[in-house]
């Protein structure tokens, strides 16, 4: 009876939502796993990183939207797959059984085995990831203004020039040339350094040329020291050296330079690929599985791979969704197809770039109207949508004004203490580089 089968999704992201949605009238008993009580949408949190958004702009409830779709939300991780059972075991103990399974819980910072990465970097994939790196960027900011002497200097430098790391420097360059002197007026914005490392020769790689060389134009017109070509070989806590030998003082280090499957997955006893990504067939079931299917970031189909982005996430969960309706009612499966709908980001107040799938390219004020509209329209209620357009407008609105930015708390780790790049170097009152800490 097709009201009896019981699908279960676990990861409550693009994927997730999107497989719900699929499923809401189909007649399935429909449960989503999720390990937070909130969905993140990560395309905005370096706004929240550099106080542009609130947290919960970017994180809707999960059973908000579950109970609107008549699906079941159960907080929790999972741990163990029991195929021949059929039954999940989370963490603490919970089974939950299934007659399907949707794994799309996303994935993590990939590291790359370069020492120092993992301990003395932040990452930007979560939103406890975004609240503890904008607490750490005011902080610092606070603590040049502490400085009487002016000696002090605060460097923050992003590695990886994809979207994630072009959007937070361009943020960040705007923060310090037009915001820092209205909440910070004693800070001279020449004691900030923004920097950002990139190991190909150009950034943005998955647009075209034209589009990336505007990007490098714009973030260095806002002040971004741009290092391409640039392999690191080790990060310290105040320092990331380059494989020439190169050590650049780097008081906060933020990793957006690739990702991977997280290691509790390999405990799932499924087929993994490169970056431990979760193998599948062409209709996305995970490889000697005819009951579970991967979606998102963490499926890889290597003969057809798709790229880690939220459009193929939602392709992809949707997909699922069907395919599991066919099996149901006894069809066969079909293979996924991403349909490629373009691809955008953002560098600043009235920058970015635009590149559609059929040729289309634009820049500049117009290109960022269509990213921020399609932002809005994929956050997830109502009142997303509002506080994200009103804070978002307060901020492009302000900058200047000493009303663009939304602080929090004091970081509660201490922070390296006398290296980099000032002559007199002094540790932060309450800091830290060590990070993917979470508060």
């Amino acid at each position: 009876m097709t009201d009896s089968a019981h699908v279960v999704i676990v990861g409550a992201g693009f994927a997730g939502q999107s497989a719900v949605a699929g499923l809401r009238k189909t007649g399935l008993r429909v449960t989503v796993i999720d390990k937070n009580l909130y969905s993140t949408f990560q395309p905005l949190l370096y706004q929240v990183a550099t106080g542009g958004l609130n947290p919960g702009d970017v994180s809707p409830p999960v059973g908000g939207f579950t109970a609107k779709r008549h699906a079941r939300y159960i907080r929790g991780e999972l741990a163990e797959i029991d195929q021949e059972s059929r039954v999940l075991r989370l963490e603490g103990g919970r089974e939950v059984g299934y007659d399907y399974l949707i794994l799309a819980t996303g994935m993590s910072a990939n590291y790359f085995g370069i020492p120092g990465a993992a301990e003395n970097t932040f990452g930007l994939y979560t939103r406890a990831d975004s609240i503890v790196l904008r607490d750490h960027i005011m902080n610092g900011f606070e603590w040049l203004s502490a400085d009487p002497d002016r000696r002090r200097e605060f460097s923050v430098t992003m590695v990886g020039g994809g979207a994630t790391g072009v959007e937070l420097a361009g943020t960040l360059g705007e923060l310090r040339n037009e915001v820092l002197h209205a909440t910070f007026p004693d800070v001279d914005p020449e004691r900030v350094h923004i920097r950002l490392v990139e190991m190909a020769p150009e950034l943005l790689m998955p647009f075209s040329p034209k589009l990336r060389a505007y990007t490098k134009r714009q973030l260095e017109d806002r002040g971004v020291d741009i290092r391409l070509n640039s392999r690191i070989r080790e990060v310290t806590p105040d320092h990331v050296i380059l494989a020439d030998g190169t050590s650049l003082p780097s008081d906060l280090t933020v990793w957006t330079a690739g990702v991977a499957a997280h290691p509790s997955v390999a405990a799932w006893g499924l087929k993994q690929g490169k970056g431990g990504r979760l193998l599948t067939g062409p209709d996305l079931r995970v490889e000697g599985s005819e009951r579970i299917f991967a979606a998102g970031d963490m499926a890889l189909y290597e003969a057809e791979p798709s790229p880690q982005l939220a459009q193929p996430a939602l392709q992809e969960g949707k997909h699922a969704a069907r395919q599991i309706v066919r099996l149901v009612h006894g069809q066969p499966t079909e293979p996924f197809h991403y349909h490629d709908k373009g691809t955008m980001a953002t560098i600043g107040r009235r920058s970015a770039v635009v590149q559609l799938a059929r040729g289309a390219r634009f820049t500049g004020t117009i290109a960022w109207f269509a990213w921020l509209g399609l932002h809005l329209v994929y956050l997830l209620g109502g009142r997303n949508r509002v506080a994200t357009l009103i804070n978002l407008s307060w901020r492009y609105i302000a900058w200047g004004h000493g009303g663009g930015v939304i602080v929090g708390d004091e970081p509660t780790a201490p922070l390296h203490g006398e290296t980099g790049q000032a002559a007199e170097r002094e540790s932060l009152p309450q800091g830290s580089t060590t990070s993917r800490s979470n508060p």
